[in-house]
């Protein structure tokens, strides 16, 4: 036996490359990303390929090892290059992501010292880090200090565990799920459904409430509704707004909300994953007014702070809730629960219970870059999106709303062409998108709405400047003409 263990020990030291190894496949990886940052400003936003990386497939995962130089081809061509580029300025469509380099240092580093930042026991650093972070969003939002919270991989697991603590905050078991009843518009993000369904709350009676001319919820309609489900026996415990929607970039009515949800005692949550970080610079702040009455919301650093993809945030302004709603514990966790309570550890207040240091990412290009040029970001592309849509109206497109944020919706209505029918024009349009993405160096999306085909401009790269959204105007001008003139 001892034998075959130092059989196994000596095989299994490649796992554990010496400094040389290091530095060298360091260097080449080092290489490979300075090149991608060097030539992002001439890469395409989205290239739409044939083979869509199916090379990868033929190199299967195998016994033996291949050079970090073959390695990286596979990325360069497989990964790197088919399909939407979100590191691009040029991305303007969905919500983008960011990117940050430093954010990208902080992820090597949490991941070489692998700290676990589950519970507090285990690396109080980490523990409170993440916490100070958690702290310092609260105040932005303008929640009290006993307000909770949880970084998670993203807005869908930050608004299952605000929905997961409205639940057992308002005392919804399954007895009475069938009576309780949810309220949101059809613009609420799909993954608050998904988190419905997923809580175990699919059957309850989900009301959609009616949009004003803004695509905003109506609160008029909202407080006659929950009045009329009151008196048909139905419990009303849960409102959900959203703070920037994905398809229009509109805020819900968030006071006039705040003041019906306490009126009649429902959960009111804010799912702010994209708008929510425009309150650091003061006109977002003003436009975001009333964010600070929710009881839960949910924000996301991988949107509004440019981060790369893979970090959101729920606060909950009662955090006793939180715990409530998520606390667990067990037999082999003795020694690390029940210490130290002046920090809350994460593993008590999500669903996670391995949980990686994901709080670096977010705490190291804060540090770095001070909080200016973040509102300065932000300003910027509140006031890209303002002029992006003044001058579309220049070269003859029909926009919707002046933007709230910094999404605005537009389309085409064809000049050469009389009495065209909605399906017609809608067709235009989605043929115009379609030559955008495949010219490819800046990358647009679309939505429906009110059965138009509508163009959708989203404006969050911290990459994304004024000579960009030129480009735009100049390729929709190009190729609208000459979509018209066929």
């Amino acid at each position: 036996m001892i034998h075959r263990i130092k059989e196994l020990e000596s095989a299994s030291l490649e796992l554990d490359p010496s400094p040389g190894v290091r530095k060298q496949v360091r260097k080449e990886v080092i290489a490979y990303t300075e090149d991608f940052l060097k030539t992002l400003d001439r890469a395409k936003a989205f290239v739409s390929s044939a083979d869509k990386g199916i090379a990868l497939l033929e190199s299967p995962v195998s016994e033996h090892p291949i050079p970090i130089s073959d390695a990286l081809n596979l990325l360069r061509k497989n990964v790197d290059t088919p399909g939407l580029n979100p590191a691009s300025g040029g991305h303007l469509g969905y919500i983008p992501g960011g990117g940050l380099y430093f954010s990208a240092l902080g992820d090597y580093m949490a991941d070489i010292s692998n700290r676990y930042a589950g519970y507090y026991f285990a690396s109080p650093g980490a523990v409170r880090l993440e916490n100070m972070l958690l702290r310092w969003v609260a105040q932005v939002v303008g929640y009290p200090s006993e307000a909770a919270g949880n970084l998670s991989s993203g807005g869908s697991i930050a608004n299952l565990i605000a929905i997961v603590t409205a639940r057992e905050a308002k005392g919804i078991k399954a007895r009475t799920i069938e009576k309780g009843v949810i309220y949101l518009t059809v613009h609420a993000h799909h993954c608050i459904r998904k988190a419905i369904r997923i809580a175990g709350l699919e059957e309850s009676v989900i009301r959609l409430v009616g949009l004003d001319d803004q695509y905003r919820m109506d609160a008029s309609a909202l407080e006659a509704q929950i009045t009329t489900d009151r008196l048909e026996g139905l419990n009303p415990w849960l409102v959900i707004a959203s703070a920037g929607t994905t398809d229009t970039g509109a805020i819900d009515p968030l006071e006039k909300i705040s003041g019906i949800a306490k009126e009649h005692n429902l959960w009111f949550h804010i799912d702010a994953a994209y708008g929510g970080f425009f309150m650091l610079c003061p006109e977002g702040k003003q436009k975001l007014k009333g964010i600070e009455l929710s009881d839960s919301v949910v924000l996301d650093p991988h949107k509004g702070l440019f981060l790369p993809y893979g970090l959101g945030l729920v606060l909950v302004k009662n955090g006793k809730d939180l715990h409530r709603a998520h606390q667990y514990s067990a037999s082999y966790l003795q020694d690390a629960v029940g210490v130290h309570e002046d920090e809350l550890s994460p593993a008590d207040l999500s669903p996670e219970l391995t949980k990686h240091f994901r709080g670096l990412r977010l705490w190291l290009p804060l540090k770095l870059h001070g909080l200016k040029p973040f509102r300065a970001a932000i300003e910027e592309k509140m006031l890209l999106a303002r002029y992006f849509r003044q001058e579309l109206l220049k070269i003859g497109f029909e926009t919707g709303l002046e933007p709230e944020l910094s999404v605005v919706i537009y389309r085409y209505i064809p000049k050469k062409r009389k009495g065209l029918t909605l399906e017609e024009i809608n067709s235009f349009n989605e043929k115009l998108v379609q030559e955008i993405q495949a010219d490819g160096r800046v990358f647009i999306s679309s939505t429906i709405l009110n059965g138009q085909f509508t163009i959708r401009f989203a404006c969050l790269s911290f990459r994304t400047h004024i000579k960009t959204v030129n480009l735009l105007l100049k390729l929709l001008k190009e190729k609208s003409k000459m979509l018209d003139k066929g």
